[in-house]
Order: structure tokens, then C-alpha cells, then sequence
């Protein structure tokens, strides 16, 4: 049977013969975890996404949500996925089983979740807003909060979300107005109004846990003076019970190009001056508190980006296959046989650019997931240090650049169906809309380009970057000791010396009296970076397949190895040529986008 998700037979390279994810059951936080548990964790993952979500996809996206007097429905059909999630225990994976989690490795969850999200993101987002709330009262609750909270959310019980953004407040959340006034009995009144927050209600849960950000009565300007509270859509009581409502409303909800069957809402906090909440970690803390959770949001978002791309791609393969139009370009006469479309050169060049791009991007997201695990099981501080440096500057890449690069393979996907791509008689056109929000959410991808160059260049006096540098080129100096691989491994050094030369110069730049200039570079920077590794992760690939290969590779498995020669070979020879050219264009440091007038820019 064709696949239409994610592809399996990649999913398990990746997690055992790139990353030997089985090697993590080695260490007792893990030792549940041997390859046939994972292999069969990513077996019903996978059922679960192509028997129950897959189906419901376009009728939740037809259907929609509704709003109704303060109510909001999703999906009916989400209903009963919904359900299955909480059997399945699929909405804490990596949790502590003593809350309802599964206790297991974060790459082992990313390889269940490329099948989630594949097979219906918009379902997806309600379950990844529950457990980030989770995640929060976890790391910064008191005992009594996570004893009434945690568990609830973690098992699916109860759901919830993140109010941040106001109307007047999008990215600059520091300019917020939502107000927080201590009561008497240690609650706090919170009034205000938030926007943009997905399933800020819906009737899949019995109760909605809000993390909002606030600032307290007399605490100073800016995000400096920002705490978080948790405020339940249901008060709850000491002894866990129910008391009143409590008095937040979801005042309207979204009409979106894509997402369709998830609800992003307006809500207002307090317009009866009645909205209870408790305060969540330290006063004024908020926003260090929600930039804990960062990493692991932006690292979703880009795990949204490529279930919509794994999709979108193998839908386009299984249709480049099967659609029979046009001559072979070598068929002599007008009356040779029509040919699958595979067969002309524009769509193999096409199929080619979305399977390395969806190969690579489910390599690095599922290597930040590995670094995640080796900080869980590392006893040496350093050791920690290196890997949590490598996530910070990864998480830039896997955020920004693979959203973007995933919007271009839904993009072809469409293309490859030619005008039936446009319909909604097939999937691709509903992949393309709703991957694009991955841009915009979780910090914008301009958003990443700057965390990037103002921030994670320079992390820990750079070495946090340089120790990604290095990791390349162990893998470069393995391929070059392989025949086949050995001159793209010298193509992807010297494309990374280049990127390292790049990188000192606009971080000159950016401490300079050309920062806007710098900054006005930094998607440019980004995209380049993400170049890089992708090169890296499409050689390391290469290099595995080459061994296997030359030890000689089972009959079945030999197509894919040649496939991952192919990839390698394809994005170093001609991706990469277009990325030094970028790095010229950063270097030589034009800065007409700084330096252009409002007035030039017309439209007066």
C-alpha cells in the first residue's frame, strides 16, 4: 500500500540506523525503551494517525469550528480522536508517568508525532496546547497547583492553551495591558483582552487551563514586569472539585485560510471584574518562564511543518506514478504511449527537491530530540552544556528554516497535480494553507532569523555555534574517506568554512553602527546556516547508505540507500552552489533595505 504520512521505512532509518536511538535503553531513564518497544511505540502511532486522523481531515476542514453564544464546537469527528489520544496516553509522551506521561525519549515522540501531524495537524494543535500548559505548571507550579492541574492535563482530562497576545501587543509582547491585582485570599484579578489563541475554548475537554501573562498592579514597564498566572475556564477548589465558572470568554473566533478545524480565539479576562487566577513561578518572572518552554514549542511548530510536507510529498509521488501524460522527451512519433508524469525530467527534478527536503528536516528535528535525551541521561555538566547549546542554535533552523522550506514542498505538491493540485478534490491545496501558519506562530520566522544572529551566534562567547560547526565536520571527514562521497564531503567543508567566515563577519557587523544593516541580512544568514545543515544531515545520511551498500544491502533495502546517495548528491550540487552565493551577498553587506525612505517605497 502507497504512503501517504510519513514515509516508515525513513522514520526507522533515521531513528536507528542515523541516530541508534535503541543505545538511549542503555540508561535507566530509558530502559523500557529497546528497539522493539520503539519500533512498536512508531507502529501504533502510525495506525493511529492513518485509520483514525487521516479521514477525518477533510471533514474537519470543511466542518470547521463554530461560535455560538460564548460556546465554541470543533469537529464532531475530532471528538472521538480526541478520545482515542487519552486512551492511547499519546498527549504526554515524554512525561513523567507519575502525571499520566509515558516516560520516553523526546526522539522516539517526534517520529510519533511526523505521523500525527501528517495525518491532521489542525487536530494536533489542541493537544500540543494542553501539554505546553502542562509543561508550565510542571516546571513552575507549587505543589498544590500541580496536584490540582497536572495530571488532568498530561491524561487529556482537561485541556489547555497560552493567552499572550493582545490586540495592540502581536511579537511585542512587553507592550502587553492585561492587569493582574492581588486579593486577600492570595488569587489575583486579571483584566484584559487576548487574541489569536488557539482553542482558547472548545468542547472537547471539560475544563481549559489558561497560562496568561499579566502584569501586576505597580510593576514596571515592559516585559521586565511581566508574571504568569494560571487562571481554569472552572475555578477549581482546594479538594479538587468544581466551583463557578470563572470569568473568562471567548468573545469570537478566527476565520482562517487553513487550520480550519482549530479554534483560534478572542477572549476577554475579567468584564465583570470576577476572573480569578494564581500566580504561576515567581512575580515578574513570566517571560523568563515562557522562554523555558521555547525550545520545545518552536521545535513542534517546525514538527507541524514537516508532517504537512511528508504528506504533501508522498501524495505528489504516489500521483507522479500513477498520472499518464505526455510522451517520454526520448519516444520518437507522435503516436508513442503516454508516460507517468515521473518519467519527465522538470517532476523527477521536483520530487527530488521535496524528498531530500522532507528527509533532512525529519533528520535535524529528530537529532534535536536525541540532544534532548543525552541532557536527560548525562551525569557531566559539560557534556549538558554542549548538547543544550547545540538545541539553541538548531532551534532558529528548525523553526524558521524548515517551515519555509516545507511551505515549498506543499507548494510543488500542488504544482506536480498540475490544476487538480488547485481543487479541493485532493489534499495538497489543504496542506499549502495550512502549513503556512508554522511562518507566523511561535515567534515569526523574521523573528528566528534575528534570535539567531543577535542572540545564538554569540551564545556562550560562541561557542555554542562553533561546537555545531565541529559536529559537521565530523561527518564530513568520515565521507571523505568514503570513494563515492569523498567530493561532496569536500564540497559541504568548504561550503561550512564559508558559513563560519560569513557568520564573524555580520556578527561584526551586527555590534557595529551597521546593525540595521546586519539585521536587514539576517534571514539571508538563517537561510544559509540552514543550508548547511541540511547539507550535513543529507551526507551523514549518505555516508550510512554508502557502508551499507558496500557491505552489500539487502535486495529491498537497496533502492533506498541509492536514494540517499541521490539526496545527498542533489541538494550538495545544487542547493548548496545558490547558498555560497547567499553568503556573498551577506558579506558584501549592501544596505539599501536600511537605507530606503518610507516615502520611496510608494503607494502615496
Amino acid at each position: 500500500m502507497a504512503q501517504t504520512v510519513a514515509d516508515r521505512r525513513d522514520v526507522d532509518f533515521v531513528l536507528h540506523e542515523q541516530l541508534a536511538v535503541e543505545n538511549l535503553s542503555k540508561h535507566e531513564l530509558f530502559a523500557d525503551f529497546s528497539k522493539k518497544t520503539v519500533d512498536l511505540v512508531i507502529s501504533e502511532a502510525r495506525n493511529l494517525a492513518i485509520k483514525e486522523m487521516m479521514p477525518v481531515l477533510k471533514a474537519g476542514d470543511e466542518e470547521g469550528c463554530t461560535f455560538e453564544s460564548g460556546k465554541v464546537s470543533v469537529p464532531e469527528s475530532f471528538h472521538r480522536v480526541y478520545e482515542l489520544f487519552k486512551e492511547g496516553e499519546w498527549i504526554a509522551m515524554c512525561d513523567d508517568p507519575q502525571w499520566g506521561g509515558q516516560g520516553m525519549p523526546s526522539t522516539v515522540s517526534l517520529a510519533a508525532k511526523n505521523f500525527f501531524h501528517g495525518a491532521n495537524f489542525p487536530f494536533m494543535l489542541a493537544i500540543l496546547l494542553g501539554h505546553g500548559a502542562g509543561k508550565l505548571v510542571e516546571k513552575f507550579g507549587t505543589d498544590k497547583q500541580k496536584e490540582l492541574f497536572l495530571k488532568k492535563m498530561y491524561t487529556g482530562e482537561w485541556g489547555g492553551t497560552m493567552l499572550l497576545t493582545e490586540p495592540e501587543a502581536g511579537s511585542d509582547v512587553g507592550a502587553l495591558t492585561t492587569t493582574a491585582v492581588k486579593n486577600d485570599d492570595g488569587t489575583y484579578s486579571i483584566t484584559g483582552n487576548k487574541i489569536f489563541i488557539s482553542s482558547g475554548e472548545q468542547d472537547l475537554t471539560k475544563n481549559i487551563i489558561h497560562p496568561v501573562l499579566a502584569r501586576i498592579e505597580g510593576a514596571p514597564a515592559g516585559t521586565a514586569g511581566i508574571s504568569l498566572f494560571l487562571v481554569p475556564k472552572i475555578w477549581v477548589n482546594d479538594d479538587g472539585s468544581f466551583g463557578e465558572p470563572n470569568d473568562i470568554a471567548c468573545t469570537g473566533i478566527e476565520e482562517k485560510m487553513g487550520i480550519h478545524g482549530s479554534p483560534t480565539c478572542s477572549m476577554t479576562l475579567g468584564s465583570k471584574g470576577q476572573c480569578r487566577g494564581t500566580l504561576l513561578g515567581e512575580a515578574n518572572k513570566g517571560m523568563r518562564a515562557m522562554f523555558v518552554m521555547m525550545n520545545e514549542a518552536r521545535l513542534d511548530v517546525g514538527m507541524q511543518a514537516l508532517g504537512c510536507a511528508s504528506a504533501s510529498y508522498l501524495n505528489a509521488l504516489n500521483y507522479a506514478r500513477e498520472r499518464v501524460q505526455g510522451r517520454h522527451l526520448r519516444a520518437g512519433g507522435k503516436d508513442a504511449p503516454g508516460v507517468p508524469i515521473i518519467q519527465h525530467p522538470d517532476v523527477r527534478r521536483m520530487l527530488l527537491g521535496m524528498k531530500t527536503c522532507t528527509e533532512g528536516c525529519r533528520s535535524l528535528l529528530f537529532y534535536i530530540g536525541l540532544c534532548e535525551d543525552m541532557i536527560h541521561i548525562s551525569n557531566d555538566a559539560d557534556e549538558k552544556a554542549r548538547y543544550q547549546g547545540l538545541i539553541d542554535v538548531l532551534i532558529p533552523i528548525a523553526k524558521g528554516y524548515v517551515t519555509d522550506r516545507a511551505f515549498e514542498v506543499c507548494s510543488q505538491g500542488v504544482q506536480i497535480y498540475g490544476g487538480y493540485g488547485y481543487t479541493k478534490e485532493y489534499p495538497q491545496e489543504q496542506y499549502l494553507r495550512d502549513c503556512k501558519i508554522t511562518h507566523i506562530y511561535e515567534g515569526t520566522n523574521s523573528i528566528q532569523a534575528m534570535d539567531l544572529l543577535g542572540r545564538k551566534l554569540g551564545l556562550n562567547k560562541g561557542r555554542a555555534f562553533g561546537d555545531l560547526m565541529a559536529e559537521i565536520r565530523k561527518t564530513t571527514e568520515t565521507a571523505k574517506g568514503i570513494p563515492a562521497l569523498a567530493e561532496l564531503a569536500g564540497e559541504t567543508e568548504a561550503a561550512v568554512a564559508k558559513l563560519e567566515e560569513t557568520a564573524r563577519h555580520i556578527g561584526l557587523m551586527a555590534a557595529s553602527d551597521r546593525m540595521m544593516t546586519a539585521f536587514a541580512h539576517a534571514y539571508a544568514l538563517m537561510e544559509v546556516t540552514g543550508d548547511a545543515v541540511m547539507a550535513w544531515m543529507l551526507l551523514w545520511r549518505a555516508s550510512i547508505a554508502a557502508q551499507k551498500l558496500e557491505k552489500g544491502a539487502k535486495k529491498k533495502d537497496t533502492p533506498f540507500y541509492e536514494g540517499q546517495m541521490a539526496g545527498a548528491r542533489f541538494f550538495i550540487r545544487t542547493v548548496l552552489p545558490v547558498s555560497l552565493g547567499k553568503m556573498d551577498v551577506i558579506s558584501g553587506g549592501d544596505s539599501i533595505a536600511a537605507d530606503i525612505s518610507d516615502d520611496a517605497f510608494g503607494g502615496k
